[in-house]
């Protein structure tokens, strides 16, 4: 298969005009040409890649077992996202044990119609009472590495990342032993200072949930994780691109404080993307979706609705380059997740999962590994 004629997405992060030569769901060649007189009005694009999502089409991974997860994945592919990494929530270890138990089957079968799961986020259960946000704090917990081991063996090792508070006891203990273990350490759910972040980052901590959200605010006598953050080049930061978690002007102040490189966009979605208005359960909990915001019945924004390739797209509408933009949602997941060399970008040996699109980012066709969906 030979995709002629169009831009496509580059491992420099930039456009180039060509072709892209797709065998056995490999991208085998690239063939670049003089686009001066071409207008961007075919856009050949890395599936993009989801680092922390919940649910969709009125499922969760933390509830709905491997029938869920394999809606989850379907749902996924047919809106441009094409690897994947589930975030469970804040509940029982019991439930967590049984969705890692379909992670691992659904890794393992790997259907041809939907997504790639390319790891498991662990969002939860360590995280602080005061900043649980949606979490059932009827689980909540200090940071347990022997309850993680059990789990990561549950999961065959697929846990790549893991959030966790680290003001809370254990957490220096926590965050330094599995950073050494090659898992990518998340702070999330927290009421850290400067300097309580700061430590966090020194003994292994490499990346933010979900910026703003979650934590203190970034002060100017107060700068809190945020601060932390931007001060190590070593850190990632999650940013929610739905437009209503972070307002545009915050959005553009991520991308100039932290760069487009150290940025990964989300959605942070929960089961009723792709749903109507209405009350759903979420982690055991009422939800209430309306006007494209969840919330809890006290008013606490639960999550998301939206896809990442509509993230992308509202980020780009906020002023930021489409080519940093994809970025965020391709390379840099992939990067988190450690399969950077084998999905994230349009390169001669990665795997063809690939989005065609229009000028303005809408979706047109969805190959995976070179198959049209």
């Amino acid at each position: 298969m030979v995709f002629e004629d169009l831009h496509y997405y580059g491992d420099d992060f930039r456009f180039h005009f060509g072709n892209v030569t797709v065998e056995d769901g490999v991208i085998v060649k690239l063939e670049e040409r003089d686009a001066k007189e071409a207008k961007r009005e075919r856009l050949l694009l890395p599936g993009m890649i989801e680092l922390h999502e919940h649910g969709n089409s009125g499922v969760d991974f933390s509830d709905d077992g491997y029938d869920g997860l394999l809606k989850m994945a379907r749902f996924h592919a047919k809106h441009g996202t094409t690897g994947f990494a589930p975030a469970s929530m804040t509940v029982s270890e019991e439930a967590l044990a049984t969705a890692y138990r379909a992670a691992v089957r659904l890794r393992d079968e790997s259907p041809k119609d939907g997504a790639r799961i390319l790891g498991i986020n662990m969002e939860g259960p360590f995280f602080s009472y005061g900043k649980r946000g949606a979490q059932d704090p009827r689980f909540l917990r200090d940071p347990d590495l022997e309850m993680f081991a059990r789990l990561q063996e549950i999961a065959d090792g697929m846990i790549r990342l893991v959030s966790v508070a680290p003001e809370l006891p254990g957490a220096d203990a926590f965050i330094q032993t599995l950073s050494q273990q090659g898992v990518v350490v998340s702070v999330a759910h927290t009421e850290a200072d400067y300097a309580t972040a700061s430590r966090a980052f020194a003994l292994g901590a490499r990346h933010v949930t979900h910026l703003y959200n979650g934590m203190l605010p970034f002060l100017h006598r107060a700068p809190g994780v945020v601060g932390a953050a931007m001060d190590n080049d070593a850190v990632n930061v999650e940013l929610i691109g739905d437009g209503l978690h972070v307002q545009p002007p915050m959005v553009r102040a991520v991308f100039r404080m932290f760069g487009a490189e150290r940025v990964c966009l989300i959605t942070d979605a929960l089961s009723f993307c792709g749903m109507n208005a209405g009350e759903y359960m979420q982690g055991g909990r009422k939800i209430i979706l309306e006007n494209g915001l969840a919330k809890l019945e006290d008013g606490t924004i639960a999550g998301s609705t939206a896809t990442l390739l509509y993230c992308v797209k509202n980020v780009t509408n906020m002023g930021i380059p489409m080519e940093q933009v994809i970025r965020t949602a391709t390379a840099n997941p992939a990067k988190v997740l450690g399969v950077w060399n084998e999905v994230g970008s349009i390169s001669v040996g990665k795997r063809a999962d690939l989005l065609l699109c229009d000028g303005a980012l809408d979706l047109k066709e969805v190959y995976l590994s070179g198959r049209a969906l």
